[in-house]
């Protein structure tokens, strides 16, 4: 229980009365609760004092329909392993009046918060973040330890939101990956990092690339390698599935391929380059049982065969799962 570090509440109101909390199921209708058996208490605590002093410092709420209003949502971040906490104040515009006061006040209540940050989203679609944060208070990201590995956290930045599991999900898929000293290894998909540079961490003798599309989480990988002292690992800024094909037309070669999609899963493109690197293990570790069926049959039309697979229980109380699967070639 509590097992979340990501914490996000949208604000609204009904007439005069304020309003924050979650979206109920499939709709923009705001729920409020603040006994979430999922929520890390904590996050949750921050969230409800900046509910009540909101109507205190006369802080607008967002209404969707007249697009009026300044406060949006608010996005907290807990690192577990370090303590530190980060807030994210996501408005329509940069300027929040009283700012240093609401910050001073929000401090004082919750000495725990390392940084503070606002999020300026002027967008018309249900995207939590806009494209411009600014830093008001701290160093304007956190850090969390994985695995005994250090990892820098934007607020733009995936990271996996149940830490426990998210050690032992990792830990299963290094095992499957049985690195050895000199390996070649490709993290595609890569965010900040995680996967590649936990298993960097336990054998570091091979020689890391990581591939993220999202500018943001790719310096977040470098400031992590550099932090963990990983200098064999590399991050690029580029989609995966074109660093696939344009790596496999150079003729490179990987022994090793990570690859964690989104929910969507992955390409026949990016399997076909796989094919072309001839990786001898690929690890794949999916968040959805639909498409990682779907790219499994395509993996197999490649050459490439599932040993094993392993669920794992990450987000407890829902109906969502992680699959580890090792595939070799046949």
């Amino acid at each position: 229980m509590h097992y979340r570090n990501k914490v996000h509440w949208a604000f609204g109101h009904i007439g005069t009365h304020l309003i924050a909390g979650r979206y109920a199921e499939g709709s923009h209708k705001i729920i409020e609760n603040d006994d979430c058996l999922l929520e890390d208490q904590e996050c949750a605590k921050i969230l409800s004092d900046i509910r009540a002093m909101t109507g205190q410092f006369k802080i607008l709420s967002y209404d969707e329909k007249s697009r009026r209003g300044l406060l949006r949502r608010v996005l907290v971040r807990k690192g577990v392993a370090t303590g530190e906490i980060m807030v994210v104040l996501v408005l329509t515009s940069p300027v929040l009046p009283g700012k240093k006061a609401f910050i001073k006040k929000l401090l004082e209540k919750n000495p725990s918060i390392t940084t503070v940050l606002i999020n300026v989203n002027t967008r018309t679609d249900s995207m939590i973040l806009g494209e411009k944060t600014i830093n008001e208070y701290g160093r304007g990201y956190i850090w969390d330890e994985l695995l005994g590995v250090r990892f820098k956290i934007s607020p733009e930045s995936f990271y996996q939101i149940n830490h426990d599991q998210t050690e032992k999900l990792y830990t299963l898929a290094i095992e499957a990956a049985s690195l050895k000293a000199g390996d070649k290894v490709l993290d595609a998909y890569c965010g900040i990092g995680t996967i590649g540079l936990c298993a960097a961490s336990s054998c570091k003798d091979i020689r890391l690339t990581g591939v993220e599309m999202n500018p943001a989480s790719v310096a977040d990988a470098r400031a992590n390698a550099k932090s963990n002292g990983l200098s064999k690992a590399r991050f690029i800024a580029a989609d995966a599935t074109s660093y696939m094909i344009e790596a496999s037309s150079r003729k490179e070669s990987f022994d090793v391929v990570f690859l964690d999609p989104p929910r969507s899963g992955t390409t026949p493109e990016f399997i076909e380059a796989c094919e072309k690197l001839s990786p001898e293990r690929i690890v794949y570790v999916s968040c959805d049982p639909t498409t990682l069926a779907r790219d499994l049959l395509e993996f197999k039309k490649h050459g490439y065969t599932p040993m094993y697979s392993t669920p794992v229980d990450m987000f407890p109380f829902t109906e969502h799962v992680e699959t580890v699967v090792l595939l070799t070639r046949k």
